[in-house]
């Protein structure tokens, strides 16, 4: 496999990759010219003198058919690992006083959907599990991530039921409407209480900003591309997912611009909503930072989802891991995903993709007229030569690393690549057992455990085979 990358330019001639911005306007509208090139570089894990050698530190990932997660180095050598009673559910990462904070599969029988989770527990180095919090039952189930806030709480995603009268009631045309109604997702805070348990302390719902335009006598009526803010009842993705609607699959939080960002797999792009809204303004269209409540900031990767864009126009193809590049690391401020590229006109392939979301000095989005969000492409694109020879169709991750380099993970193959800025891959491990994402944690990372006191094996074992996983891998 060989790789091509495509990469833009500002007018200001700083290469998305030359050196870290420490501008705190970083990722905000400039002009922009483009230039594209492209590195015919053989993929191996070796790598020439010329070449920027991999990100020192430790991989950390559960694997879809485990109970145990593992952080593993460079070298592929186990350095550490915990147990848990539950199959992933599905994210895990490691907090900076040594835990796991990880996503467990209850089992519900009313959400036997790819993804399920329902429990979320932070796990010490000794294996003790220090916290634990249900959210399962037969209306709702938490999924696929989680997020730890820098207050300690933390933010889960999860599915919540709406019948089919609901949906009808929302809008929904009827050739929409299956009889199980919709699955739709919300967003909930939890902070954890002294007893071990948890208190939701704020929630955000997909139902509550909703807009359609086939039925004016009900209350969302409205032009679907006048309101970019809101989201299409009616709108059913290239998934075909009339039940299971939404999908969201990633979750993390902008502390700087108390914001959060979710990536919505049905629907092809990523949307970002304010968190200063008490759960009162978030269920409604005014307050918060924003002023807008809990309607959509931005969103981007597929503008026909609401009305400024034709079949053919998307960017985003069901992707996953939806991450800010953060400060201090080349491309700090943009957004990087892992773009599963179901669905291309070009036939599937996947691609690491980071855009500069147009965030002007007020930390509002720049909308003109009756276009789409911008960008209107890229700032950085990774994809291998020939592209259809790298194809991950669901899970899997890109990182961007302080060096500059991206991880790159094919989530159901269980491929791990470290490519550099050019595309020349660095690093490359074929672990061969399905993940849902892998995070490499820097040698200096605080919360790495005591690794002198590691005494367990240092081989990582085989996940058991996927058919054996409790749900199909199709997340």
């Amino acid at each position: 496999m060989r790789t091509r990358l495509i990469i833009i330019f500002s007018a200001l001639g700083l290469l998305t990759f030359g050196c870290a911005n420490d501008d705190t306007t970083a990722g905000r509208v400039d002009d922009e010219t483009t230039t594209s090139a492209t590195a015919d570089e053989t993929s191996t894990s070796s790598t020439e003198a010329t070449v920027p050698g991999p990100y020192e530190g430790y991989n950390l990932f559960a694997p879809v058919t485990s109970k145990v997660t593992y952080l593993t180095d460079i070298d592929n050598n186990v350095v550490w690992s915990w147990d848990s009673e539950y199959m992933p559910g599905l994210a895990a990462y490691l907090l900076e006083d040594g835990s796991l904070l990880r996503a467990g599969y209850v089992g519900n029988e009313n959400f036997e959907i790819p993804g399920a989770g329902g429990v979320v527990q932070i796990i010490a180095p000794d294996g003790e599990v220090t916290w634990e919090y249900e959210y399962s039952s037969d209306e709702h189930l938490q999924h696929h991530d989680v997020e730890m806030l820098p207050n300690g709480n933390i933010l889960l995603v999860a599915w919540e039921k709406e019948d089919s009268a609901s949906a009808l009631a929302a809008g929904r045309t009827p050739e929409n409407t299956t009889h199980e109604g919709v699955l739709s997702d919300s967003i909930i805070e939890v902070k954890p209480t002294a007893d071990g348990g948890g208190e939701i302390v704020w929630e955000w719902h997909a139902w509550d900003h909703l807009v359609q335009d086939t039925d004016e006598s009900i209350e969302n009526y409205g032009n679907v591309a006048e309101h970019p803010d809101l989201i299409d009842v009616n709108y059913i993705g290239a998934r075909g997912a009339k039940h299971e609607w939404t999908h969201f699959n990633s979750v993390t939080y902008n502390a700087e611009l108390d914001q959060i960002m979710v990536s919505v797999r049905s629907f092809s792009e990523v949307w970002v909503i304010d968190h200063s809204t008490t759960t009162e303004e978030a269920a409604g269209h005014s307050g918060g930072e924003s002023g807008k409540g809990g309607d959509l900031l931005y969103r981007w990767g597929n503008p026909e989802a609401y009305g400024r864009g034709e079949p053919g126009e998307e960017q985003l193809f069901v992707q996953h891991c939806a991450r800010w590049i953060p400060e201090g690391v080349p491309g700090a401020g943009d957004i990087l995903v892992f773009n599963n590229g179901t669905g291309r006109s070009g036939g599937n392939y996947s691609t690491a993709t980071q855009f500069t979301p147009p965030l002007s000095a007020d930390d509002t989005y720049e909308l003109t007229g009756d276009e789409p969000y911008g960008p209107g492409e890229p700032s950085w694109t990774w994809e291998a030569d020939p592209p259809d020879s790298f194809y991950a169709p669901v899970v899997s991750s890109a990182q961007r690393l302080a060096n500059g380099n991206t991880l790159i993970v094919d989530g159901p193959d269980g491929l791990f690549l470290e490519v550099d800025a050019e595309g020349n891959t660095v690093w490359e491990w074929a672990y061969g057992s399905p993940v849902f994402k892998v995070v490499r944690y820097g040698a200096e990372y605080p919360g790495l455990p005591d690794l002198g006191q590691w005494t367990g094996s240092t081989t990582p074992t085989s996940a058991p085979p996927v058919e054996d996983a409790p749900l199909p891998l199709e997340f």
